[in-house]
């Protein structure tokens, strides 16, 4: 059975006790379930390396899987290869959630490390129930009720000059509002739910109190006091729920870094 082991006082923890390159039954998909309600990011360490079709399996037992929305190439939709040997201008190195473009942002995401540099690389995970709760009484209730756009064309226009393109339909897609207070929707806690790389401006203010607002979140996202780190081993996996956390991958190291990451979509 599935152990946890937690890595702060905040968010995350090593599960010990699974090899995740063999089926996972119902109780122990509830036991991971309940400790990512918990620790809001999961480690599970130096697992063997995941066929394409294995972490599919993996990530399905969690719900469906999601399609990408940026594609290197003409590859399975649902699977991301991040294949750098540069980390120079990766949107990756911003504190985000994932895809918040979307009515429904992903449940979560599974990552493995399958190559990686001599030194660096790392992960850090930032966890928004605690921004949330960090923050004073007074900008709680004033934070409370508001609602930010956020937008796939921002991310569209950023990625283009790397040569990335959507595998969307961008009409499809328009700009979308989440409330900048949100609740989660299985634990019902409260946590902050603005991110760079997605969120545009906060609905009903003049341009610049939005944007002095968002940038003063951004930083407060960035709080130590909010993160664990993770220092990757090759087949070492990451299990977040993007609802709850975000992440950035720091982009401090030369050679070549191969990550394999599978998303769940969200449900309403």
């Amino acid at each position: 059975m599935a152990r946890f082991t937690p890595m702060t006082g905040t968010l995350g923890a090593d599960v010990h006790g699974l090899d995740l390159s063999q089926p996972l039954d119902g109780q122990t998909v509830g036991v991971i379930r309940e400790g990512l309600h918990t620790h809001q990011v999961l480690f599970f360490r130096e697992q063997k390396l995941l066929s394409v079709e294995r972490h599919k399996a993996l990530a399905a037992s969690f719900g469906e899987l999601e399609i990408a929305p940026f594609l290197h190439d003409n590859s399975d939709p649902t699977v991301m290869m991040l294949d750098q040997s540069n980390p120079s201008g990766s949107q990756a190195a911003n504190f985000h959630a994932d895809n918040t473009f979307r009515p429904h942002p992903p449940m979560g995401a599974l990552l493995q490390a399958h190559c990686l540099p001599g030194a660096g690389g790392d992960t850090c995970f930032s966890s928004m129930h605690a921004a949330y709760e960090a923050l004073s009484d007074r900008m709680k209730t004033y934070l409370d009720g508001l609602e930010a756009w956020h937008s796939l064309a921002q991310m569209a226009a950023r990625l283009a000059s790397q040569g990335l393109k959507t595998s969307l339909n961008m009409d499809d897609w328009p700009p979308i509002k989440h409330p900048v207070i949100s609740t989660h929707p299985e634990t019902g806690r409260k946590l902050l739910n603005v991110n760079y790389n997605w969120t545009t401006e906060i609905d009903g203010l003049p341009v610049a109190e939005s944007r002095m607002l968002l940038d003063f979140l951004y930083e407060h996202i960035k709080s130590p006091e909010f993160q664990v780190r993770l220092h990757w081993h090759e087949g070492d996996i990451a299990f977040w729920d993007n609802r709850a956390v975000q992440h950035y991958a720091v982009p401090d190291w030369q050679g070549r870094r191969v990550m394999q990451r599978i998303a769940i979509a969200g449900v309403g």
